[in-house]
């Protein structure tokens, strides 16, 4: 299966500049990228995303009437732990030490929780990845503690809104 992936990496790098992927060499074979000799910076992330749910479910989560406890303490919980293990889940991320996360829940509808995650820390490289594993993590966690009464649960909206620091600056998603 590898032996595919990365023969369809190959190809597809006569198609396309490979200098515009950070992440594979002239060859086109996959590395690490070098940060050593990028200047370290303050570098914050925020990344978001939403769950839809039954409004029966919502209630649940809300009102704490939940049987498995605090819903969205142990979403949050979860989030944080994430961000600190991404570089664990995706192949090329680089180990960072996180200054501060901080996981917040919303709710935006009768039936809808919006999660918001904000990384920080001062480093030669961002903290984009580890803002949107937290997010999904957070989410896939209520998912997980409520999948038992709401199956039909939704998690959509996943995206970086936010990114400073580093030698590429500011940028934020309208």
């Amino acid at each position: 299966m590898f032996a595919g992936i990365y023969l369809i990496i190959k190809c597809t790098a006569t198609f396309i500049n490979m200098s515009d992927f950070t992440h594979f060499n002239a060859n086109g074979d996959a590395h690490m990228v070098n940060v050593g000799e990028k200047s370290s910076s303050h570098r914050v992330a925020i990344a978001t995303g939403s769950i839809h749910m039954q409004a029966k479910t919502f209630q649940l989560i809300m009102q704490g009437g939940h049987k498995k406890g605090d819903v969205l303490g142990i979403a949050r919980i979860a989030g944080i732990m994430a961000s600190k293990r991404t570089s664990d889940l995706i192949p090329l991320c680089h180990p960072l030490m996180l200054s501060h996360v901080s996981v917040d829940f919303e709710a935006e509808a009768e039936q809808t929780i919006h999660c918001s995650v904000q990384v920080e820390t001062t480093g030669q490289t961002g903290v984009e990845m580890e803002a949107l594993t937290a997010v999904q993590i957070a989410l896939l966690t209520i998912y997980d503690m409520c999948k038992a009464v709401d199956k039909g649960m939704v998690i959509n909206d996943i995206r970086l809104k936010h990114k400073s620091g580093g030698k590429s600056g500011d940028w934020n998603h309208n």
